[in-house]
């Protein structure tokens, strides 16, 4: 599922990918459903492309979505990111990530956790561990 859901610098929220080619995506927001198009020289990246920085080794995003699913039962996290401290989101992410790096992970990659969270639950985008690998397909990763 989380192929399929692209974050794309410089826009907020996350997007859904309809339809594309080489040179441009038709992509529809899950912020708002509108649809549009998105060129290749953005920055964009799938879901299951990012991980976040551990003590020991990265963890993909969708396994911190599953650990975060675990421990709220499908509903949406309840912190607001723009009121919350930085010791809030720290400490939220420490009870879903024990390991996670304190050094290089921000506080920005955590309120995007949870924004990019609340917002895959309200579209229904629920199943964090599903597997979906497409033949051939290179997979890089970007760090959060």
């Amino acid at each position: 599922m989380l192929t399929k859901i692209l974050a794309i610098s410089g826009k907020p929220g996350l997007f859904k990918l309809i339809s594309g080619n080489k040179r441009m995506l038709i992509v529809e927001s899950l912020v708002d459903g509108k649809r549009g198009p998105v060129y290749g020289n953005e920055q964009i990246n799938a879901l299951s492309d990012i991980a976040m920085y551990t003590e020991e080794e990265e963890v993909a995003l969708s396994e911190v979505f599953a650990a975060i699913q675990q421990k709220e039962g499908k509903n949406p996290i309840d912190i607001d990111v723009k009121k919350a401290s930085a010791e809030e989101l720290r400490n939220y992410l420490g009870q879903v990530l024990p390991t996670f790096d304190r050094e290089r992970v921000h506080n920005s990659d955590i309120k995007k956790l949870i924004q990019w969270y609340n917002l895959l639950l309200k579209n229904g985008l629920t199943n964090f561990t599903e597997k979906e690998v497409s033949e051939g397909e290179e997979k890089t990763e970007e760090k959060a």
